[in-house]
């Protein structure tokens, strides 16, 4: 008979980039159950947002995430603009389209190398690290930094497209459709790398639906579910993005690891594609709408009503709510719902009958950003050991605690 146990991974673990902890229940070495509480790094981003008026939110949603911050901004502009009816010239929405697709380029190969380190690839883990470089280095020419770029703002974005960024673009897609072939032939060819990735973690189409899977996590269960396809947003709409499925291009979808490696590989593909076809069409005209900080904000004073953004990050859908009322220049309210929020519901179903040894691997292929989703708890509800809170209670105790908080 074999024992039963319970055992915690994390929250510092040498297989997590970020932490989390999980406690899995264990029948030798085979999980049968798993409980998942982040919390070691929640900010209240939000409720800080009330002392702030929406160009100063701007610098504030750029750091939920390091690797896709250029992603929660657009999410929280866009949800901006749609509660001010505030326009964006078409440049600009190009240019936004092309760093969206730029820092998907560098969260992909990023994760596809974190992905070859948990399974103890080193050498491709390397090769990843070396490949990122190059993006990393265009987004650096664009606008000065490696990460939050402070590139986009109300109405617009604030560098524009030199001479110089055009070449290092041209140059990197040239450099990654020469060298990011050999990295996915080393990995997708390496027979222990299969094995460690193939029917590990599995989440089947139903299971992705009903658990509210998003981005590559739920295409790599077969779901075509992109943003871009579904509801195009900045430039999208001219360049008709088809969501990228294992079925098209290996007959099934699996739902595993593994698939999670391909969906992310092929859409370096695809990124590369658009960003040429951004490049090629990129429009004239202004990149912002209006110049003058304190006219923008003037007339963001004025505005009243409730707008949302949401867009495909590179983990999935990222929404954005943000109430604005008239008179006041602070963000009256603002949520965030990042992709993790809704993947990270998949793990105790990833987890079942899989061995501890594959426990971080099986963390890692949702791409967690644990900072994002620092709100919740998820636990496997077959225990019985934990209290299933409804919608409604769960609503009424954040009303409450919202109360307590403002009446300090």
């Amino acid at each position: 008979m074999e024992k039963k146990y319970t055992i915690p991974i994390g929250p510092v673990h040498v297989g997590l980039k970020e932490p989390i902890t999980a406690w899995l229940d264990l029948e030798g070495e085979k999980i049968v159950g798993a409980t998942v509480r982040p919390g070691a790094i929640h900010r209240g981003i939000e409720f800080m947002a009330r002392d702030r008026n929406p160009i100063q939110v701007i610098y504030l949603s750029e750091r939920i995430c390091g690797i896709c911050s250029f992603a929660h901004v657009i999410a929280f502009l866009r949800a901006v603009e749609d509660a001010a009816e505030y326009p964006v010239p078409v440049r600009a929405q190009y240019i936004r389209t092309l760093v969206l697709e730029l820092e998907r380029l560098h969260s992909h190969i990023l994760w596809a190398g974190v992905a070859c380190y948990s399974i103890g690839f080193d050498s491709a883990f390397h090769l990843g690290m070396v490949l990122r470089e190059k993006v990393m280095d265009v987004l650096e020419a664009l606008s000065g930094n490696r990460v939050n770029y402070g590139v986009a703002t109300v109405g617009g974005v604030r560098w524009d497209i030199t001479p110089e960024v055009a070449k290092a673009v041209k140059e990197m897609v040239k450099y990654y459709r020469a060298e990011f072939g050999a990295f996915y032939d080393i990995v997708t060819a390496d027979p222990i790398a299969k094995a460690r990735m193939r029917n590990v973690g599995v989440l089947t189409a139903d299971e992705a639906v009903r658990y509210n899977a998003v981005g590559p996590t739920a295409r790599a269960s077969g779901i075509r579910c992109d943003i871009r396809e579904m509801s195009p947003y900045e430039a999208y709409a001219d360049f008709n993005v088809k969501a990228i499925v294992p079925q098209d291009y290996y007959g099934k979808a699996y739902g595993d690891v593994f698939d999670r490696f391909l969906v992310r590989v092929l859409e370096v593909q695809q990124s590369l594609n658009i960003v040429e076809r951004v490049m090629e069409g990129l429009p004239e005209g202004e990149i912002v709408h209006e110049k003058n900080l304190n006219k923008v904000l003037a007339t963001l004073k004025k505005a009243e009503g409730t707008g949302w953004g949401v867009i495909e990050a590179p983990r999935g859908d990222d929404t954005h709510i943000v109430h604005l009322k008239a008179g006041d220049e602070n963000v009256n309210w603002w949520k965030v719902r990042a992709p993790t929020y809704a993947n990270a519901v998949s793990w105790p179903l990833m987890f079942r009958n899989n061995e501890l040894a594959d426990a971080p691997l099986i963390i890692n292929s949702i791409d967690p950003c644990i900072s994002c989703m620092e709100r919740m708890l998820v636990t496997d509800a077959a225990n019985g050991d934990k209290k299933v809170v409804t919608r409604a209670e769960l609503l009424e105790m954040s009303r409450e605690k919202t109360r307590r908080l403002m009446q300090k």
